[in-house]
């Protein structure tokens, strides 16, 4: 992402785990994990929303972390229809961020796995912020936010998203109440909308205090 961007080698449960650290200026509010598309899909961690959603963070002060799952670049393993990559999620909070203040996002497939990770570490973490973006709820069964996390999350969709349509993150957030942010005209990969994307995430960031 820039001249400052940290290479890692972290420890996963499928072997070796690629990612890559920004830092803010100053001292961090905290760490941010982002977990990028589907791995059979082209999916990395250098995808450009994932870049986007990190640049956001790392504006407002966070530490960003982005990997690349199991068998995407150097990370070792395969493919395992989210099982494995939530894992791998896991291990990354773990490794970078074992205690204090922290941030989940994901796009698309990262979203499902970013929620599987809160889900499982709401009740143990300090989970200051959530951003997911293109929820792949069509797809996969996406879990539902704790309740108490709502007001700390950020769900962003675009109005003309091809691969994971409107209705199905809708239907996936109608029956928590969990607002949706529909970005209009924008479709999936946020193609010439990625200053929209980032500056929805800044406000989003910025009203967290």
């Amino acid at each position: 992402m820039n001249a400052q961007t940290e290479q890692l080698e972290l420890a996963g449960a499928a072997g070796r785990i690629q990612a890559l650290r920004d830092q803010p200026e100053g001292a961090p509010r905290g760490v941010a994990v982002i977990a990028h598309p589907h791995p059979l899909f082209g999916g990395t961690m250098d995808n450009k929303v994932v870049q986007t959603i990190a640049r956001a963070f790392v504006q407002c002060g966070w530490t960003a972390v982005r990997f690349n799952f199991r068998g995407v670049g150097t990370s070792e393993g395969a493919y395992d229809e989210g099982r494995g990559e939530a894992a791998d999620f896991q291990q990354v909070v773990q490794a970078v961020a074992p205690q204090g203040a922290l941030a989940l996002a994901g796009f698309s497939f990262g979203a499902f796995v970013a929620a599987q990770a809160i889900d499982a570490l709401w009740s143990a973490r300090d989970i200051r912020s959530i951003v997911l973006v293109g929820t792949a709820a069509s797809r996969f069964a996406v879990p539902a936010l704790p309740r108490e996390s709502h007001d700390k999350a950020l769900v962003i969709h675009g109005e003309q998203d091809e691969t994971v349509p409107l209705p199905a993150v809708l239907d996936w957030a109608r029956p928590q109440s969990l607002p949706v942010t529909v970005a209009p005209g924008v479709e999936h990969f946020f193609h010439g909308q990625l200053p929209l994307l980032k500056g929805l995430v800044v406000r989003h960031l910025r009203t967290q205090g």
